[in-house]
């Protein structure tokens, strides 16, 4: 006998034949976006299909655990952040394939959990790209707050971002980019921080 939260899955799961595109999938498919399953889903449409469904954790565990792309968007989108613990959030960053989970994570979830700072300082010096990708959107949505770093912060942040800038993958050097230019945005004297730092890499502001 099936519970409420496995019936609420296999609902959700027939629901994606309404939103599938074929094409998209391909498309993820051919620059190796790895998913065991892809039905292309619009990100709007997963957006409205979210709003209709009360947040749970365990319908969001439930979801993560299917490994279709589609169920891991809605599992971000359904978790709430205050019942994400921090092992969770470790093992989800573990089993995050792509940087499109990776870039949703951090901003539907990650950043509105209470250790949000914490764990984006260590993905951000993590060697795993996935994790920089998502460190550096939270600390990017973390600074839009007006959250700013404490001066060891700083000091961490900026020596991260210069090595991710220098880097060789374009989604951790924008990543790294948009958290810098949301760091100049908290003042001026951010702002000058900024730019002494870009200019050590012969850098400026995309």
């Amino acid at each position: 006998m099936m519970s409420n939260v496995d019936e609420q899955v296999k609902e959700i799961k027939r629901s994606f034949r309404l939103v599938m595109n074929g094409v998209t999938a391909q498309s993820m498919r051919d620059k190796g976006a790895d998913y065991h399953i892809n039905w292309g889903a619009p990100l709007p449409e997963l957006k409205k299909m979210a709003a209709n469904i009360t947040p749970d954790i365990h319908l969001a565990i439930a979801l993560w655990k299917e490994n279709v792309r589609e169920c891991r968007i809605l599992a971000l989108m359904l978790m709430p952040p205050e019942e994400m613990s921090q092992e969770l959030t470790d093992l989800w960053m573990e089993q995050t394939t792509t940087v499109e989970l990776a870039e949703l994570g951090a901003h539907c979830l990650y950043a509105k959990t209470a250790y949000a700072a914490e764990e984006a300082y260590c993905w951000i010096a993590s060697e795993r790209m996935l994790c920089q990708v998502a460190g550096f959107n939270v600390v990017a949505r973390l600074m839009a707050q007006g959250i700013a770093p404490n001066e060891k912060g700083i000091n961490e942040f900026i020596d991260q971002a210069l090595v991710a800038l220098q880097g060789e993958n374009l989604s951790v050097r924008k990543a790294a980019m948009a958290a810098i230019v949301r760091f100049a945005e908290l003042g001026i004297v951010y702002q000058r921080i900024a730019k002494s730092a870009l200019k050590t890499i012969d850098a400026d502001f995309l």
